[in-house]
């Protein structure tokens, strides 16, 4: 049997689209050979050049609710390994997103506690000395795949062995099944094509968690 391809996922659990997008690559995950490895990025990390030019709301989201969470999700990676932020990432989600909680830190001690992490790791929720290696992993995203995107960033080995990196897919609801391969499939297939960058639409509705 053949080896599952790797398929690199950055997040923030934060975003909304990037959960969504999440919830379609663990789809995907059942339809095709592949095994997602999942990775943390920060908006507030991003989006700190620019802060100052962002509209309000956004910008007060980023410095009062965008730090704590990932703080803390990175300090469960360092201390208890990288196969914990899977299911992590999905008890987060869930309640920030499905349940409507928001990224609060009932909700973080909420998730901690269903996927077994100790309570403590949200000691970092206002500082942790994990601040380099959140960087990190930020820097390692955004790197493959240029400063002008959010979260999520997907990297897929190219036929050259070299990782395609893309942004996205944004979309809602979540494809299931055969429709979640193929997205999966033409994904793949326009970010392997050299020089190709963006194919783009207005968004016409938020996310979806109905099927979720």
């Amino acid at each position: 049997m053949s080896e599952k391809t790797p398929v690199d996922f950055w997040f923030d659990p934060l975003c909304p689209w990037a959960w969504m997008t999440s919830r379609w690559v663990l789809e995907v995950e059942k339809v095709r050979d592949i095994e997602v490895r999942w990775h943390l990025m920060s908006l507030a990390v991003l989006n700190e050049p620019k802060l100052d030019e962002l509209p309000e709301e956004y910008r007060e989201l980023l410095e009062t609710k965008a730090w704590g969470p990932v703080r803390v999700v990175i300090a469960a990676q360092q201390e208890h390994g990288a196969e914990v932020l899977g299911d992590l990432y999905t008890a987060l989600g869930t309640r920030f997103h499905n349940q409507g909680e928001g990224p609060t830190k009932e909700a973080v001690a909420a998730a901690l506690d269903e996927v077994g992490l100790p309570a403590s790791l949200l000691d970092h929720w206002d500082s942790t000395p994990y601040e380099a290696e959140l960087r990190a992993s930020h820097k390692e995203g955004i790197e493959k795949v240029g400063q002008d995107v959010g979260t999520p960033v997907i990297a897929v080995p190219g036929a050259d062995g070299e990782q395609i990196a893309f942004f996205g897919p944004v979309v809602t609801p979540a494809p299931k099944g055969e429709d979640a391969a193929k997205l999966w499939d033409g994904t793949l297939l326009v970010a392997s094509v050299p020089g190709f960058y963006e194919i783009k639409r207005s968004r016409s509705q938020g996310p979806d968690f109905s099927n979720l």
